[in-house]
């Protein structure tokens, strides 16, 4: 089955990053009718296409766009481009290929929301993609689709990108609006958690205003013929590690089960090999067997407590896949080091429940730990974040949640071989295994 491209079906196109090119293939004809709409009526027509937030949440985004106050004349609209999670590389892609269709979904949001500023928030180190979008900047300050007037509408709107320190934590909601006003990235909570200068502020990942355009041009009726009923359009997943096309693959949400997407899409691992394990949904990872995948990719076929088939997270689309090469004691230590590295510090759950799990598991992998310190890791880990009961979580925010779910995912799979770590004082693998398994921060494409 053909992949079903919307928000990569021009990825291809020689030079599509520059305006001319994405003019001639209908851009900013979305942003044309948008503008020419008032508030009310491109929010009720988002509303209509059932357009869900891509960073992992899945929130309806006419929804989130309704709780904004309607009594603030000053409003801001924030897009989160950290693409920070582990195994994910879709936005930096959509950012250095189709940089105008980022744009034209930021002049859609913005409109609808009445935001006359918007900032694109991205990582510092990421210079390629952060050169390309302020090309499209140049560009579309010049052809009128941003500044004063934009398109001869009356509607004003300028966008500045906003180059942040790269943390995984500064891409929180609360955080980056905190990092962008010039503070500390930390999470926060209470009713002003979501202001910016002390204004009403909403934040978008790009990957899910990159299909407004799409939306306004062809027709909120189109784009629910794609995917499912709660959950219409596709997902464009980033799938990595032991596979042999490793890429982005965008498919029709519910189309699809996991194990196509792993063998028919990206190939399957290296002959040889066996797979072994499946890490699915960027921070909220589950971690699933081979007889595991046959499961559609469809959110609501995974939830949190098991009322679908899989008792996880579907996430970001971020799918990362392991052969039998692979020893979970090790791949749940490079997970860790990345959590205990990333945490902001501000709360204890997080400040020292991190670095003490990985100081256990990094035992274990010595051959120096034993079976109480395996109970110890889940103890630890359920204590931060039940994995059946989220409300219950001792964290500030949802990063505690996040690695506290993952170990505790780890050990619902594969607590055997975390036990037999203890038993035999030592890593079963560690002759016949190769480089190991580290979580990526990018890999080649296809494109």
């Amino acid at each position: 089955m053909p992949e079903h491209r919307l928000l990569l079906k021009d990825i291809d196109i020689p030079d599509i990053d520059g305006i001319e090119a994405y003019l001639n293939q209908g851009g900013y004809q979305g942003a044309a009718k948008a503008v020419e709409m008032s508030q009310q009526q491109l929010l009720e027509h988002v509303d209509a296409s059932g357009l869900r937030g891509r960073g992992g949440g899945w929130e309806p985004v006419a929804q989130k766009w309704r709780r904004l106050p309607q009594s603030a004349t000053t409003r801001y609209l924030c897009v989160n481009a950290y693409d920070a999670d582990p195994g994910l590389f879709r936005d930096r892609k959509l950012i250095e290929r189709v940089p105008h269709r980022i744009l034209e979904g930021i002049i859609i949001a913005a409109r609808a929301v009445g935001a006359h500023v918007a900032y694109l928030c991205i990582r510092g180190e990421l210079a390629r993609p952060a050169a390309v979008i302020h090309q499209a900047l140049e560009e579309a300050y010049q052809a009128n689709w941003l500044g004063t007037d934009v398109a001869g509408s009356g509607f004003d709107l300028d966008v500045f990108v906003h180059p942040g320190g790269g943390a995984h934590i500064a891409g929180e909601e609360t955080a980056l609006l905190q990092g962008l006003a010039g503070g500390r990235p930390e999470p926060s909570v209470g009713p002003s958690s979501h202001t910016l200068f002390g204004e009403p502020a909403i934040v978008h990942n790009v990957g899910t205003l990159a299909y407004l355009p799409e939306i306004l041009a062809a027709g909120a009726s189109e784009f629910r013929k794609v995917g499912t009923t709660s959950f219409p359009g596709t997902c464009v997943f980033c799938v990595s590690g032991h596979v042999r096309r490793p890429g982005l693959y965008e498919l029709a949400l519910g189309s699809t089960t996991l194990r196509q997407l792993i063998e028919d899409y990206a190939g399957g691992v290296l002959d040889g090999r066996a797979l072994k394990a499946v890490i699915v949904g960027g921070t909220l990872s589950t971690v699933l067997q081979p007889d595991q995948l046959d499961v559609a990719l469809d959110p609501q076929k995974w939830a949190i407590p098991g009322a679908g088939p899989i008792d996880g997270a579907f996430g970001n689309g971020a799918i990362i896949v392991l052969d039998d090469t692979t020893c979970m004691v090790e791949t749940a230590i490079q997970m860790m080091r990345f959590y205990a590295a990333e945490s902001c510090g501000q709360c204890a759950p997080c400040r020292e429940g991190s670095g003490w799990i990985l100081q256990l598991l990094e035992r274990l992998e010595e051959g120096v730990g034993d079976l109480d310190e395996v109970k110890l890791i889940e103890s630890v880990a359920l204590k931060i974040g039940p994995r059946l009961r989220p409300e219950q979580s001792t964290a500030l925010c949802g990063f505690g949640s996040a690695f506290a779910w993952t170990v505790q995912n780890f050990l619902h799979s594969f607590g055997a071989e975390f036990e037999a770590h203890a038993t035999a004082a030592a890593c079963s693998m560690r002759e016949s295994k190769e480089s190991g398994f580290r979580v990526p921060d990018s890999v080649s494409v296809r494109y």
